[in-house]
């Protein structure tokens, strides 16, 4: 495989084994993957080196990313992992969700087209892989909630010196973040421009709540929805710009 056979479009749980394998037959009917893309994916793992290893990094060195047996991708000696940034919420144990998982048309369905739709390249991330690490914490976090966007916040305020939520997990991947230099480097190399303002100075949220409020996530069926399509939108926009990328350099 050559980046050039990367494909923005690729579902990575189309070679996940078993995830679609009794996805309905939870509890709460919310829908439950048999095992997780974001390990699984043989496919994704070979599309994380061969992109990110072409791409300088702001510190001026190459991320030339390494595939071995007992880890997932090594750079020098930083573990890394792929993390899913797009969020539906459904394994969190919330009343909200099962409530909104009622009142959607067609939920199933609903979901389905998600989750084929937000695992594609567009809707993963390479992130610091160790226990208590920051792909870990944002999920656990009461005031994040696996949320992307506010995970994009905390990692703006690690680069402007500001406490945060996650500071503590953020701390514990310094030289991960050191790679980038600043917060402009880190969204520039990981195509994440559609999610911040033109001068860099403030993430656009997805769901406009105050920040790191408890529980932060959609309470009624409306705003469920408007999140989901506010992350899709952005995922169709960041594929666009790794498949630009990807098409500026073949042409080279």
């Amino acid at each position: 495989m050559t980046i050039k056979d990367i494909d923005v479009t690729f579902d990575f749980t189309s070679d996940s084994k078993g995830y679609w394998d009794g996805f309905w037959d939870d509890e709460r009917h919310l829908g439950y993957g048999g095992c997780d893309p974001d390990n699984k994916s043989a496919t994704l793992r070979q599309y994380h080196r061969l992109l990110w290893s072409k791409r300088k990094l702001p510190n001026g060195e190459d991320l030339d990313l390494e595939i071995g047996k007992g880890f997932y991708l090594k750079y020098k000696n930083m573990y890394l992992s792929s993390d899913s940034i797009l969020a539906s919420f459904r394994y969190y144990d919330n009343k909200y969700i099962e409530k909104i998982a009622e009142e959607i048309p067609n939920y199933r369905s609903f979901m389905e087209d998600f989750i084929h739709r937000s695992y594609t390249i567009g809707g993963t991330i390479l992130l610091p892989s160790f226990r208590g690490g920051l792909n870990q914490a944002r999920g656990c976090h009461k005031r994040i909630r696996d949320r992307w966007d506010l995970t994009m916040e905390c990692i703006r305020r690690h680069y402007e010196g500001l406490e945060s939520p996650l500071t503590k997990a953020m701390e514990k991947s310094r030289a991960f973040f050191d790679l980038f230099v600043d917060f402009k480097g880190f969204v520039d190399f990981f195509f994440l421009q559609d999610l911040v303002s033109d001068d860099y100075s403030k993430v656009i949220l997805w769901y406009d709540t105050p920040f790191f409020e408890p529980n932060p996530m959609p309470k009624d069926v409306d705003v469920y929805q408007k999140f989901i399509q506010n992350e899709l939108d952005f995922l169709d926009k960041r594929n666009a710009r790794i498949k630009e990328f990807i098409e500026n350099l073949e042409q080279c």
